[in-house]
C-alpha cells in the first residue's frame, strides 16, 4: 500500500471521533476540517478540486450549482457520513460523475432508541417535569399532577417500516405490549412482528395510533407527508414523533396542532431548517424538543465512521461500494 503521503486525498467535512481519523490516516492523506458549521459553497468546491474521497454530513448541501463551479473535479466519491443524503443531489453528483454511499445499519438501533426516549418523554411529559423541577416551581406530589399518557398497552402507528421503524416496532410491541399498525410505500414481510398490521394509509394509521413515530427517508415525495391534514386524523390525546427528517412534518401546522391542543404532544429530534427552532415552537410546553440525538453515542459514531471509510477503501481498491445509495 502506498505511503499515506502519496495515497488517495480524504477530506473529513467535520471532526470525527479520534479512533475514526486514525484509521483513515493509516489508508489515505487526511484533510480534517475543523469546523462543525456546514460547508460554505466555496469550501465544497475547494474539496472536490482538491480531494478523491469526500466525507460529507448533514448540512453539507451538494447540489448540481456546487458541481458545476468546480474548475477541475478530482474528486470521484462522497461518503456521506449518515443514513439520511437528502443535503446531496444524487443524480446531480453521478452526472458530475461522482459515487454516493452512506452508513446504514449502524444507526438503527441508536435512532430507535431515541424515538422511545421521546414517546416517552412526550406521553408521560417528563420536559415538563423537569422544567418544573429547575425552576423550583414544584410543590410536591398530588394525585392529579402532570396526567399524561400510559404508554403499555397502547396503540403504536409507524409511518416507514424501514431498518428504524422496524426497530422502533419491536421495542414497543415486545418491551411495552403496544399494537402496532404502520403504513410504508414498500410493502414487505415483516417475521419478527408478525402482529403487526399494515393499513392503507398514513391517515388511517395516524387516526388509529396512540402514538405515531414518523421514520420514512427525506425525499421530494415525503416532503411535509404530515400536512396539517395528516395530523388533524389525530386523536386529541395522541402523540407525534419525529425521527426521521424535520421536512417530513409541517412543523407550521404541527405547531398550530400543538397549540389548539388537538394533539397532545410532540417529542422531535429533528427540525424543518435545522439548527433553527421557532420561537412558537419553543415557547410550548406540550413538545419535547432534543437537539438532533439520533445518533449520539460514541460507538455508533465511531460505527458511522469505519462504515464511510469502508466505502472510500472499496472505492480506492476499485471493488464495488459496500453501501452505494440507489
Amino acid at each position: 500500500m502506498a505511503a499515506p503521503s502519496q495515497a488517495m486525498r480524504l477530506f473529513f467535512s467535520r471532526p470525527l471521533p479520534e479512533r475514526v481519523v486514525e484509521a483513515a490516516r493509516a489508508d489515505f492523506a487526511v484533510t480534517l476540517r475543523e469546523s462543525n458549521a456546514p460547508m460554505s459553497q466555496a469550501e465544497m468546491v475547494a474539496a472536490l478540486g482538491a480531494h478523491d474521497v469526500l466525507i460529507p454530513t448533514l448540512g453539507d448541501r451538494f447540489d448540481a450549482e456546487v458541481f458545476a463551479a468546480v474548475p477541475r473535479m478530482r474528486a470521484r466519491l462522497l461518503a456521506n457520513f449518515g443514513v439520511g443524503y437528502n443535503h446531496i443531489d444524487v443524480a446531480a453528483a453521478r452526472a458530475a460523475g461522482l459515487e454516493v454511499a452512506n452508513t446504514p445499519g449502524a444507526v438503527t438501533d441508536a435512532t430507535a432508541d431515541i424515538a422511545l426516549t421521546l414517546m416517552l418523554m412526550s406521553a408521560r411529559r417528563a420536559g415538563e417535569g423537569e422544567r418544573l423541577v429547575r425552576a423550583e416551581r414544584w410543590q410536591g406530589w398530588h394525585p392529579t399532577q402532570l396526567l399524561g399518557l400510559h404508554m403499555s398497552g397502547k396503540v403504536l402507528g409507524v409511518i416507514g417500516m424501514g431498518r428504524i421503524g422496524r426497530a422502533v416496532a419491536r421495542r414497543a410491541h415486545f418491551g411495552f405490549g403496544m399494537e402496532v399498525v404502520y403504513h410504508t410505500r414498500t410493502p414487505r414481510k415483516l417475521p419478527d412482528l408478525t402482529e403487526a398490521r399494515a393499513l392503507p394509509s398514513l391517515q388511517e394509521v395516524m387516526a388509529a395510533a396512540d402514538i405515531v413515530v414518523v421514520a420514512v427517508p427525506a425525499s421530494p415525495e415525503t416532503h411535509h407527508l404530515v400536512d396539517a391534514a395528516a395530523l388533524a386524523t389525530m386523536r386529541a390525546h395522541a402523540h407525534l414523533v419525529n425521527v426521521a427528517r424535520g421536512d417530513v412534518v409541517d412543523e407550521a401546522a404541527l405547531i398550530a396542532a400543538l397549540q389548539e391542543g388537538r394533539i397532545a404532544g410532540a417529542g422531535l429530534d429533528v427540525y424543518e431548517h435545522e439548527p433553527h427552532v421557532p420561537e412558537a415552537l419553543r415557547a410550548l410546553e406540550n413538545v419535547v424538543l432534543l437537539p438532533h440525538l439520533g445518533t449520539a453515542a460514541l460507538e455508533v459514531r465511531e460505527a458511522m465512521g469505519m462504515m464511510a471509510l469502508a466505502n472510500a477503501r472499496a472505492f480506492r481498491d476499485g471493488l464495488p461500494l459496500p453501501n452505494p445509495v440507489a
